[in-house]
């Protein structure tokens, strides 16, 4: 199986190394001293399951120097997808799936848009790892790394199968849901409720779970993006936000989310992709959305200065 890492950071580069760890043909596509590192010394992942350290059939910058592959697992962040999208075409043939593992619930669609439906699937993952320096993973937690993929409309399909079983047997646990949409919402209920939240009153998730005001606001947003989801037909259980609050509420006390961690350190985060696209959704589709819209307007001036449209005065 051949198989590409675009964007092989904490997430994209632990699948990649397992799965290279397991024979697959892995080429990891990077940028920077992260580049240089993973070319000169390989891949060094630290986990719980076992350290190693992996040399990939290829780690390059340009898309072009690979060619089509078997999977394209896109682990960027959501503001690189339009980079991405452009890239894809060189990666794609009749049989390629692309997954894509994004915090939010666009990414199949804006991918689909370049290279058709037929070749993206659903996914969305459940790893905690960093990247601790240029060409070194680290994972982190007690869980289980795990994927969950699927045929955007759910059917089964042997490349999805095969995908599955590839990836079980390199240690990384994948589940193929009966909703790979559903799945997909249940996360973004997840990150978007804890990163917004969390952002705009800077507290790990043990003090927003715990003080009734910040429990009540993640309640408040996830009622929202349930309201979005059902507009559009997802399928979201009856219980999901009491399981969510549940799920939240097992991370360790002092943990924090990716886009609170980027915008309290001044750098770009998936702001647009989590309690901006629940007010863009929420808009064409009529939804109220409130909540989340306090969220994206407080945080908005924190995203554009890390983007350098916007200066503070001194």
């Amino acid at each position: 199986m051949r198989v590409v890492i675009f964007g092989a950071g904490a997430v994209g580069a632990y699948v990649g190394g397992r799965l290279a760890q397991a024979g697959a043909q892995v080429a990891l596509l990077a940028r920077g001293d992260h580049l240089q590192a993973l070319a000169r010394h390989g891949l060094r992942v630290d986990s719980p399951h076992g350290d190693f350290v992996i040399q990939p059939w290829l780690a390059t910058a340009d898309p072009t120097q690979i060619g089509v592959v078997d999977v394209v697992v896109v682990g960027v962040k959501t503001w690189h997808l339009p980079e991405v999208a452009r890239a894809l075409p060189a990666l794609v043939g009749p049989g390629t799936c692309v997954v894509p593992l994004q915090n939010g619930v666009e990414a199949s669609a804006q991918l689909a848009e370049v290279v058709g439906v037929q070749a993206v699937l659903g996914g969305c993952c459940r790893i905690m790892s960093v990247r601790v320096a240029p060409g070194h993973i680290q994972h982190r937690g007690s869980l289980d790394p795990a994927l969950l993929v699927g045929e955007v409309d759910n059917r089964r399909s042997t490349r999805v199968e095969a995908l599955c079983q590839a990836l079980c047997q390199a240690g990384v646990m994948t589940v193929i849901p009966a909703d790979i949409q559903e799945a997909v919402w249940h996360k973004f209920l997840q990150v978007a409720a804890f990163g917004g939240v969390g952002a705009v009153t800077r507290a790990p998730i043990g003090t927003l779970c715990r003080l009734s005001e910040t429990r009540a606001l993640m309640v408040q947003v996830m009622q929202e993006i349930v309201a979005v989801a059902q507009a559009q037909h997802i399928a979201l259980p009856a219980d999901v936000i009491p399981r969510t609050l549940e799920e939240l509420a097992q991370f360790p006390p002092g943990g924090t989310n990716s886009m609170q961690r980027d915008l309290i350190s001044g750098r770009p985060s998936e702001l647009e992709a989590h309690a901006g696209a629940i007010v863009r959704l929420g808009q064409a589709l009529g939804v109220p959305t409130p909540v989340n819209t306090f969220l994206y307007h407080s945080l908005l001036p924190l995203e554009l200065q890390a983007r350098g449209h916007l200066a503070f005065p001194s």
